[in-house]
């Protein structure tokens, strides 16, 4: 495991090195979890519901599959 040292701002902010941005796929607006591990601070990148549509990408877009969801969901409260 590579380490690198980043500065925090006086807002608590840090950089992600762009080595680890690309690694791990973290673009620009992404969200990450951050919480407790053994050792420290550990961040996770929250993959966005597009990237896992699997074998049915491109079949239907976002909007789509909410609506869809949606009318599942009120379909089965009654």
């Amino acid at each position: 495991m590579s380490e690198q040292v980043v500065l925090v701002t006086r807002k608590g902010q840090v950089t992600i090195p762009a080595s680890k941005r690309k690694k791990y796929g973290i673009r620009e607006g992404m969200r990450v979890i951050v919480k407790d591990g053994t050792d420290g601070i550990v961040i996770k990148p929250i993959i966005p519901i597009e990237e896992m549509a699997g074998v049915d990408a491109h079949k239907i877009n976002l909007e789509q599959m909410r609506k869809k969801l949606d009318d599942i969901r009120a379909r089965d409260r009654y």
